[in-house]
């Protein structure tokens, strides 16, 4: 499927692989899977740990995208932090080797990370200001890379004469992560697109009217936390047990260090507190129109992530019963 990045068509429903609480393996038959149930299209995070310990996985995110590529035809992203547990030469040469192998079919979005990953290089974890200039100068720095240039750069990171002798032709969509108007406002600078998660309609029509006004261009991008089951009981179960920890707003969620941190943090969240963070419901129908929503609201792709450890009913019942709906409606 080539790549929707850029072109103005019918909003691309995709399948969110979370590293987080799946084993790789098991992730790539859902994907897989995803792809014959419907799905237009995918993209995965990319933690070097989970955010709770009962969600008790993380495998690396680029060896995965490779096999995933390859065993689908379906356009990949990834939202990835570069600047202190990754190198920026070193995700441009990432970026660059998968779109050399997959032309049009490949995205990376950027943003400025979370301590829970980054500190394991034993690094000081800088403060979001800090972080925000580092990540303008990886920016600058991955893009130098994938048009050709031979990169010297001396500031919040260091390279030291790096060229880029795979590439592709046309270098990958380089998207800004955001989920406050002026983080989206301040991506409309550099990005190609701009992806957020799920939040009150009346915040995402304001994050993407600031992406926008500033000259922001490209496609929008929207990450939708679901928890489907038949009974409302189970719904609430899975949301519960597996995403009672991913309620906290920043700063919260960017400084926790470990997943028992956010563990312990999460210990008493009520569960209306995970239905503010996830969209949870027996009901079809309610999914459809929280999804139509969204649509309506311009986002070019949303990618669906249900929040549960299994994943073959929620892209069974959804391929069959929701996106043809949402299809049919636009």
């Amino acid at each position: 499927m080539p790549s929707r990045v850029g072109v103005a068509t019918m909003t691309a429903f995709g399948f969110h692989a979370s590293h987080e609480q799946i084993h790789p393996a098991r992730l790539l038959e859902a994907v897989i899977h995803a792809e014959r149930a419907g799905f237009d299209a995918a993209m995965c995070s990319d933690h070097f740990s989970p955010w709770s310990e009962r969600q008790g996985q993380s495998g690396f995110a680029w060896s995965w995208l490779g096999a995933a590529l390859q065993a689908t035809n379906l356009s990949f992203g990834v939202v990835n932090a570069p600047g202190q547990r990754y190198h920026p030469a070193i995700i441009a040469q990432a970026i660059g080797t998968l779109g050399a192998m997959y032309p049009g079919r490949f995205w990376a979005a950027l943003g400025t990370g979370e301590a829970a990953n980054e500190h394991i290089t034993g690094e000081v974890w800088p403060r979001k200001d800090v972080r925000t200039a580092r990540l303008r100068e990886c920016v600058d720095v991955i893009r130098a890379l994938l048009a050709g240039e031979e990169v010297s750069h001396d500031g919040l990171v260091t390279v030291d004469r790096a060229k880029l002798w795979t590439r592709p032709e046309e270098p990958p969509a380089l998207v800004g992560a955001a989920v406050s108007i002026a983080t989206a406002r301040w991506c409309a600078e550099w990005a190609d697109g701009l992806i957020t998660v799920n939040a009150p309609v009346e915040h995402l029509r304001r994050m993407i009217d600031a992406y926008r006004d500033a000259g922001g261009r490209g496609p929008l991008h929207l990450q939708v936390h679901v928890s489907w089951a038949p009974d409302q009981e189970q719904a609430e179960a899975i949301a519960y047990e597996q995403w009672r920890s991913n309620v906290f707003a920043p700063p919260v969620c960017w400084d926790l260090e470990t997943p028992e941190h956010f563990d312990v943090a999460s210990a008493d969240v009520p569960m209306s507190k995970v239905a503010e963070t996830v969209n949870v419901s027996a009901d079809l129908g309610r999914h459809i129109g929280w999804l139509e929503e969204y649509v309506a609201l311009g986002f070019d792709q949303i990618a669906l992530h249900h929040v549960g450890q299994e994943q073959r009913a929620f892209i069974d019942t959804f391929g069959a019963e929701v996106l043809p709906k949402l299809r049919s409606a636009a």
